[in-house]
C-alpha cells in the first residue's frame, strides 16, 4: 500500500511568492527555481487534480515584474542546490535560470541529480560545483570558458575522455573525487597531462611523480650504438 506523507500537498507549491517584498533573486542564498507545478490537464491524468487548490491568474505585467525582481541576469554568487527536481517542468524551469546567469562567477549546484547542461553557457563562471548529481561524462558540462575551480565529486564519470576541452581554459583545481575514472591506471599523470595548467587535482597539489614519463621513442633516438 502506498502512504502519502503528510507534505505531499505542499509539493508543487513555491515557497519564494511573497506578496509585497523587495527582496531580488541574486539576494537570496539558495533560492528554489521551480514553478507553480504542472498543468491541470496534467495533474488530472496523474489523479492528482484535488492536491492543489485552484491558482490565480497572473497576468502578463505581473509576470514581467516578477522576472525584474528575480533578476537573475545581474547574480555574481549563487547556490542553487537541493532543488529536489523531481518532475520534469521543474528540470526545464531550473535550466532556463541557468541559462540567465550570464555574470555568474561562483554557482554551486549540488545534489540536483543532473545529468546534462551541454547546452548552459556560463561565460564569467570561475568556481562552478557540481558535486553529487548523474554526470557521466565532461562532455555533459556547461561551457565555462572562465573556469578556474571547478568540483565533480560523486557523479559518475568512468571515464577522463572529454577533459581536453578544459585545456584552453584557466583550470587550476579539479575535483573529480569518488568517481569510476579515479581507479583508472595512472590517473592522477593522465590528468595532468592532459592538463598542463592545472596545479591541483583532488585537493592534493601536482607532484613530481604526477608528471608523465618522457616518452620511450625519444630516447631510441637518442641512443648511441658503441
Amino acid at each position: 500500500t502506498f502512504f502519502k506523507l503528510p507534505s505531499d500537498s505542499f509539493k508543487y507549491l513555491s515557497w519564494c511568492d511573497i506578496e509585497e517584498h523587495d527582496v531580488r533573486g541574486n539576494q537570496l542564498h539558495c533560492p528554489r527555481v521551480r514553478e507553480a507545478g504542472p498543468s491541470k490537464e496534467e495533474l488530472f491524468f496523474r489523479g492528482e487534480e484535488l492536491t492543489l487548490k485552484k491558482r490565480k491568474e497572473v497576468t502578463d505585467t505581473e509576470k514581467w515584474q516578477k522576472k525584474l525582481q528575480e533578476n537573475w541576469e545581474n547574480c555574481a554568487e549563487l547556490n542553487l542546490s537541493f532543488q529536489d527536481l523531481g518532475d520534469l517542468y521543474q528540470v526545464e524551469n531550473f535550466k532556463r535560470i541557468l541559462q540567465r546567469l550570464i555574470r555568474v562567477e561562483k554557482l554551486w549546484l549540488v545534489d540536483n541529480s543532473l545529468t546534462d547542461l551541454s547546452a548552459i553557457r556560463l561565460p564569467r563562471c570561475r568556481e562552478l560545483n557540481v558535486n553529487k548529481n548523474h554526470f557521466t561524462s565532461f562532455k555533459q558540462l556547461p561551457k565555462t570558458p572562465q573556469i578556474q575551480h571547478l568540483s565533480l565529486a560523486e557523479n559518475n564519470i568512468r571515464t577522463l575522455c572529454g577533459i581536453s576541452d578544459f585545456r584552453h581554459t584557466p583550470l587550476e583545481s579539479l575535483i573529480l573525487k569518488r568517481n569510476p575514472c579515479e581507479f583508472q591506471e595512472r590517473y592522477r599523470q593522465l590528468v595532468f597531462s592532459s592538463l598542463p595548467n592545472l596545479k591541483m587535482l583532488d585537493g592534493i597539489p601536482k607532484l613530481p611523480e604526477d608528471s608523465p614519463p618522457p616518452d620511450v621513442k625519444f630516447f631510441f633516438k637518442m641512443c648511441t650504438i658503441l
